[in-house]
């Protein structure tokens, strides 16, 4: 059954400070129609400029990933495109009243939990998936970043972090599927050194960094006391004592997870990846990932995904198929000049990919149009019925006894002229279970790999006919 998209019920508000602004943010998630995608909007900028959430707009991965599109910014979008991505939200609209997304507790967990309170709207439009016939290897050979990307049937993700540190060392986090990420992902928060927090902060960096919303690791003994008290003073934090017994992460935070940090990566790489634009079904593996490689992966993905989308639908109709004219003509009621399907190559228990080919000697080339042949729109959708019909056929004992009859067409597209001499390959899935004879379809029909038509179509199954 085809997979539709979704948003959230109602719109849900956040407010904080930017992490590295220090300057405070309201923030709003909206829904948003369908294939509307993730978008930002600053609402403190004159005209209230859209900013869409795609790699090929990111203008900097300096500490977090920025967008810039119609002369406005957006700063550390990662965690909340992971949050949505992460809770299967397709379509939102984030309004901001300024140039930061806040950085809450420094990981995805608020955002969830907002979202989880408003709930979810199911849409009309399908899920499109970015699915792979092939891997694809990624790497930075002078950083020792490394990617790849493996055919798989969910979002599967597996990092490795390895920064030479005695702290640190070599972590692991892997992510199995997406239904994971609200549970063992979200909650994990982002991380800095010791060594480099003295210098974020004395140049305002991280204004609005503070020790609640940081993991703090140590690499190195006898951190003294005045270098300690010193750090609480330039984080606002002179009231809490600072300590660190021996090598490990300061006092302020406990691990939520022993490797939190590899696991805050993989949050990192789901933010940054929803910058392809589509929902994934691959197996992603990381090494040493950062947010500039993770952008620069999700170019890699996105060019595979024109090139794909280019490259259009691929059938093999060379081999033997599953129905001929003959098992055609035994379950459909149609003869010529109606019969519009020719073969069926493949049926699953919730698709059908049928065949009609289009030649001059059919009659209504006579009259359409004289001189310049064009097959008509309205056979093609009869064309893609009777392939839904043989599919609902396919599903009843004794099929001859049985017509198919259409209920409603809906969302109708012709995309491109269909002439003498093309093949239409007819794709259609279910778009909910078969229930009381009704059967809810929608299909596609490509010429060449490329869509001409496309369709909605509801139809009623009737025994009519006795032995």
């Amino acid at each position: 059954m085809a997979e539709m998209q979704r948003t959230i019920k109602e719109p849900v508000k956040l407010s904080g400070v930017g992490l590295h602004t220090g300057e405070k943010v309201n923030l709003e998630i909206i829904p948003a129609k369908e294939n509307h995608g993730y978008k930002f909007q600053r609402v403190d900028l004159e005209g209230e400029p859209i900013i869409k959430a795609d790699c090929d707009l990111v203008v900097a991965t300096d500490r977090g990933t920025t967008l810039e599109q119609n002369g406005a910014r957006v700063y550390t979008t990662e965690h909340i495109l992971a949050a949505l991505y992460g809770c299967q939200v397709d379509n939102a609209l984030i309004k901001i009243d300024g140039p930061e997304i806040p950085i809450m507790d420094g990981s995805s967990q608020l955002f969830v939990d907002a979202i989880e309170t408003v709930g979810y709207e199911d849409q009309k439009a399908e899920r499109i998936y970015l699915e792979l016939d092939e891997n694809i290897a990624w790497e930075d050979l002078e950083k020792g970043i490394e990617f790849l990307a493996v055919p798989d049937t969910n979002y599967r993700i597996t990092v490795m972090v390895d920064y030479n540190s005695p702290v640190l060392g070599t972590q692991h986090a892997t992510m199995y599927n997406i239904a994971e990420f609200k549970s063992e992902i979200a909650p994990c928060r982002t991380f800095v050194f010791l060594r480099e927090l003295e210098f974020l902060a004395k140049n305002d960096l991280i204004k609005g960094g503070n020790l609640d919303n940081a993991i703090v690791l140590v690499e190195r003994e006898n951190v003294g006391r005045e270098e300690l008290d010193r750090l609480a003073k330039l984080l606002g934090k002179e009231d809490q004592k600072i300590e660190v017994e021996g090598r490990g992460v300061l006092n302020s935070t406990k691990l939520k997870f022993e490797n939190e940090p590899a696991r805050h990566k993989l949050l990192d790489i789901v933010g940054d990846l929803a910058l392809v634009g589509r929902p994934i079904k691959a197996h992603i593996l990381g090494a040493r990932p950062g947010h500039s490689g993770n952008v620069r992966f999700a170019k890699v993905l996105k060019q595979y995904m024109k090139k794909k989308e280019k490259a259009g639908r691929n059938f093999d109709l060379t081999k033997e198929p599953l129905y001929n004219i003959n098992d055609i003509e035994s379950m459909l009621p149609h003869r010529f000049p109606f019969l519009m399907v020719d073969k069926v190559l493949e049926i699953h228990e919730e698709s059908i990919i049928g065949v009609k080919n289009i030649t001059m000697n059919e009659p209504i080339f006579t009259g359409h149009f004289p001189g310049n042949p064009v097959f008509p729109g309205v056979l093609q959708i009869e064309a893609m019925a009777q392939v839904g019909g043989i599919f609902a056929l396919s599903k009843v004992d004794e099929p001859h006894l049985y017509s198919t009859y259409f209920m409603k067409i809906d969302k109708v597209k012709f995309k491109q002229k269909v002439i003498p001499g093309d093949t239409i390959v007819f794709e259609l899935k279910l778009n909910s279970p078969i229930r009381r004879g009704l059967v809810d379809m929608g299909g596609v029909g490509y010429v060449n790999g490329q869509p001409v038509v496309e369709a909605e179509m509801l139809a009623q199954v009737i025994k009519d006919k006795t032995e």
